[in-house]
């Protein structure tokens, strides 16, 4: 982690000195996931671990601090969060495809489909309820 930046002339007199201090990541730190989590509690930590992961990952990679500015995490964080929820509705697609397949009144089912070369049995669609 970085804790101070010294720049010094060819004198040695220093030019720039610049010290951070932990506590300040860590208060920024604290207060994102009170604004994620809206009033976090010791749970939150546990069982969205993943999230917690992600929002740390938005302010330090490689021992380095990359953003500081909370409404910028928090942004990242809900655009992720919408990103997983789109992906968690595909998930279920192929139980819904089952599902029109088995609530679809054809008025007899198909046993093959030929399509050129290609030759397709179907099986019994009943056994799927």
């Amino acid at each position: 982690m970085i804790k101070a930046i010294l720049i010094f002339n060819n004198h040695g007199k220093p030019r720039l000195s610049k010290f951070y201090q932990p506590y300040n990541l860590i208060q920024l730190f604290v207060e994102t996931l009170d604004k994620c989590f809206e009033n976090v509690c010791e749970l939150d930590l546990i069982f969205h671990v993943d999230n917690v992961h992600n929002i740390f990952a938005e302010m330090v990679m490689g021992r380095m601090v990359l953003e500081t500015n909370m409404n910028e995490i928090v942004t990242h964080i809900d655009a992720q969060t919408k990103l997983e929820k789109s992906v968690a509705g595909l998930a279920g697609a192929p139980a819904r495809a089952v599902s029109a397949v088995k609530n679809t009144n054809l008025p007899e089912i198909p046993r093959n489909i030929n399509i050129g070369d290609i030759s397709i049995k179907v099986p019994n669609l009943l056994s799927f309820k």
